[in-house]
């Protein structure tokens, strides 16, 4: 490790006395939980250094998140909802009062208050949990539906403009760096396919009928932390992503990651499908907050939007296998080619089964 997660964290306006500092799991970024003894006993916190390969944009960034987190925590105040710190993160601010510290090195860290007695799940597990976090992301973007002040910073422009990742998988096809076009021919020609699905909900959007929205961006399960006795969605975390886009693009993530059992690499296609049950509870879950809010357009585009984010996972995958497995972690030959091959195949599943989720969104 080049760095020592201690002297960032004395940066932190915590009382008292650092006692503990463990390392923990992170996709993304560097994450430490630290306990601190107090004299009202033990506290523990998340340190975090951003990953500025994923995020270039750190000071926006946080920008974003303490905006965001100071918005919900508010209007659940409002709400007089009592457990308001285990509804929404909670950023300590420096000695000087900023929602970060750079150090020496130009690293940027934040540190968060750890929510006690949750936990979070890689996959979902029943119908009933899929439902929960429905619910849980059409509150967070319920509860921002009327954010006020400057637009967010787009931390990452253009994250779910399909048609640019396509343009993407167009030159890693015609340069083929690593020569691996034609191990990958027949994942090529299915995503070109399915190309002329990229831009229908862009095209939505600059014709009027999708409202720009604040959405989370990585809709997944495992960036929801559940009660550990009741299994409730409580938290939305990994607000990294969150920014300017559709509403549609968080359910259509949930319905990519969370209306299968089937893993996102998945090399048996034969499991990979998408389970009704599980999906009539995101969608009750989600449109029992957000739907008093989403528009006839939004509601009537949730399913396709699944086939779109689907979609553009399939190309980005793709992409990733062609030039070398440069973005995404892999720990086998040819995992980002089956990440996509698993990803094509859930496409063709919704498309199968589009009419009976469209009527159960009517149902909802």
């Amino acid at each position: 490790m080049p760095y020592d997660p201690e002297t960032p964290a004395a940066h932190f306006a915590v009382d008292g006395r650092l006692v503990g500092v463990e390392p923990t799991s992170g996709h993304i970024n560097d994450s430490f939980i630290l306990t601190y003894e107090r004299s009202d006993g033990p506290a523990r916190f998340l340190l975090q250094r951003i990953n500025e390969s994923a995020f270039r944009r750190p000071v926006e960034v946080m920008d974003n998140i303490q905006r965001v987190t100071a918005h919900i925590a508010g209007k659940l105040k409002a709400q007089g909802v009592a457990d308001v710190h285990r509804r929404v993160l909670t950023l300590v601010p420096t000695h000087d009062g900023e929602p970060y510290h750079r150090d020496a090195a130009g690293g940027h860290w934040r540190l968060y208050h750890f929510i006690e007695g949750t936990r979070a799940s890689e996959a979902v597990e029943t119908p009933r949990q899929a439902e929960s976090a429905g619910r849980a992301f059409g509150t967070f973007q319920r509860l921002l539906a009327d954010f006020a002040g400057p637009r967010l910073h787009e931390t990452i422009p253009d994250f779910h403009n399909t048609p640019l990742r396509y343009e993407a998988l167009d030159r890693a096809v015609q340069v083929d760096s690593h020569n691996r076009a034609a191990v990958a021919r027949a994942e090529i020609e299915a995503a070109e396919r399915w190309r002329p699905l990229a831009g229908v909900l862009l095209d939505l959007h600059r014709a009027g009928e999708l409202p720009e929205r604040i959405a989370h961006n990585d809709a997944k399960i495992s960036n929801v932390l559940l009660d550990e006795s009741t299994d409730e969605a409580l938290c939305i975390v990994d607000l990294d992503t969150v920014m300017p886009g559709l509403a549609l693009y968080d359910f259509g993530d949930m319905i990519r990651s969370m209306a299968t059992t089937a893993a996102e690499d998945e090399t048996d296609l034969s499991k990979i499908e998408v389970e009704l049950p599980l999906f009539e509870a995101l969608a009750r879950g989600y449109m029992g907050t957000a739907g008093e809010f989403l528009t006839a357009a939004e509601r009537a585009s949730l399913v396709i939007a699944g086939k779109v984010i689907t979609l553009e996972q399939a190309v980005r995958f793709l992409t990733d296998f062609l030039v070398g497995d440069q973005y995404y972690k892999t720990y086998r030959p040819n995992h980002n080619l089956e990440r996509a091959r698993a990803q094509l195949k859930l496409l063709e599943s919704i498309e199968r089964h589009e009419a009976a989720m469209l009527r159960l969104v009517e149902r909802c």
